[in-house]
């Protein structure tokens, strides 16, 4: 049979490849014609007009909305993205015994259900995650740049000013990092409402971060500036001849207003005062507390990799930045460095206890470890979960303790080894790459223990 279909996660970095090449090798090995179109960072191997038509069955492996019109008439599968990756053979195979289908232009009143079913919390914070990322990731890098320079070297007042210096840290700091907020704020709104959202969760976005209520402001404005958006577009109505003013006018106007009059008197002070008080925690935490929170931290990133409890606490942590705590962001990145870079050297070390495939699955693991692509340990934790998670949880907690236990802070929230060699980037650099190399070799030795004995041919 001839199979295409679209891949596609909220970040559109691992989980999109990933599970395109797991179905792109299953078809191959069940002797199917197949091509994959993934949706990233960019668009890949895009589905030609020709390709749709000439396709038995479409499968959508999505987490998040992709326009299918172009698939009318077509017998469609939607799925999630982790069963792609986890059983694609059995994806494949339901497909082609025709369950979950459903001919397109027969299921649009049930993709309207679906679509209604598909705004939890966690997807709006994903759509805002992904808004946000972008500017959090080139502003935090370039405010790292400025300090090659030294650590105040971008202060006019100080001896080592430079105006390089000064340059990078209003582009990365003033400029791309200080629209955190705002943009995330976007983001949850946009999800929320569509793009009438926009305008007032920007607005709850730029009064949050203006009046110190920070990023948990943002979201809490977000969410009410998005269901107020959209109960206003659902409830209003206007003749024909003026509807156009609705969206354009009077929803913006009133949404805005509403959502500002929210954040200023309601809001703010509250947010404000539980904001000050997790930063001054955070920011006077003793070296014991910050191994248990770094123990929590690096379980956390290493349970489901890349998952939900990963994403939350990462993007927390990129959100404390925005209040000046740096620790545990550092933390997140050492602790998801980990489970690739651990099962590579066991590959490598315990050759025996892995399959040829595996072992080559290793190799990339490297690369995708010292990039922070905690996503690489997928393939080994869908192969023997019980006893891969848990070793990888392990070693990710050793690595995120020692790292906030030493005090280690991170000015760039993204970049893996690759931002280690610019000056200042990393406080304590020592002890975070000693927290790297000790949470790796953790993890190799506890997949080496807990693996079985299969004693693999080399």
């Amino acid at each position: 049979m001839k199979i295409v279909g679209i891949t596609a996660c909220p970040t559109g970095i691992a989980h999109t490849y990933m599970a395109a090449e797991a179905l792109t090798k299953a078809a191959q090995e069940m002797g199917h014609e197949i091509k994959i179109e993934t949706q990233g960072v960019e668009v890949e191997n895009i589905l030609s007009d020709n390709d749709i038509q000439s396709a038995d069955i479409v499968i959508i492996a999505c987490q998040k909305t992709v326009d299918l019109s172009r698939f009318e008439g077509k017998r469609v599968t939607e799925i999630p993205i982790e069963r792609a990756v986890k059983n694609p053979q059995k994806v494949i195979q339901d497909a082609i015994d025709g369950k979950n289908i459903s001919i397109f232009e027969l299921a649009k009143e049930d993709k309207a259900k679906k679509k209604a079913q598909q705004t939890g919390i966690y997807k709006h914070l994903m759509s805002g995650v992904n808004f946000m990322l972008p500017f959090v990731i080139s502003g935090g890098i370039l405010i790292a740049f400025s300090f090659m320079f030294g650590i105040k070297a971008s202060d006019p007042n100080d001896p080592s000013f430079n105006v390089i210096a000064k340059a990078l840290s209003d582009i990365g700091g003033g400029a791309a990092f200080g629209m955190m907020v705002p943009m995330l704020a976007t983001g949850i709104a946009y999800s929320i409402a569509g793009k009438q959202g926009m305008c007032s969760g920007m607005v709850a976005g730029v009064i949050a971060k203006s009046i110190g209520a920070g990023f948990l402001g943002g979201l809490i404005g977000a969410i009410f500036a998005g269901y107020l958006t959209k109960t206003l577009m659902e409830k209003i109505h206007l003749p024909k001849a003026i509807q156009t003013l609705k969206g354009l006018i009077l929803v913006p106007l009133i949404s805005v207003f509403i959502t500002g009059m929210f954040m200023i008197f309601i809001v703010g002070e509250p947010v404000k005062f539980l904001l000050d008080g997790l930063t001054n925690y955070l920011n006077s935490m003793d070296s014991s507390n910050g191994v248990i929170f770094g123990l929590i931290i690096g379980a956390m990133m290493a349970s489901d990799m890349g998952g939900p409890i990963n994403k939350a606490i990462s993007t927390f942590s990129i959100a404390l930045m925005s209040t000046g705590v740096y620790a545990p962001i550092a933390a997140c990145m050492v602790a998801g460095m980990t489970p690739p870079l651990g099962l590579a050297l066991a590959t490598v070390l315990f050759k025996k206890r892995f399959t040829k495939e595996e072992r080559e699955a290793g190799k990339s693991c490297w690369v995708l470890g010292l990039s922070y692509i905690t996503e690489g340990a997928i393939p080994f934790a869908v192969a023997d979960p019980i006893r891969v998670i848990p070793a990888l949880m392990l070693g990710s907690a050793v690595a995120g303790a020692i790292s906030l236990g030493a005090g280690c802070a991170s000015l760039a929230p993204h970049g893996g080894i690759w931002i280690l060699p610019i000056p200042n980037v990393i406080t304590n650099l020592p002890m975070y790459v000693l927290a790297l190399v000790a949470g790796s070799i953790v993890t190799c030795l506890s997949v080496a223990l807990l693996k079985r004995k299969n004693n693999y041919e080399d």
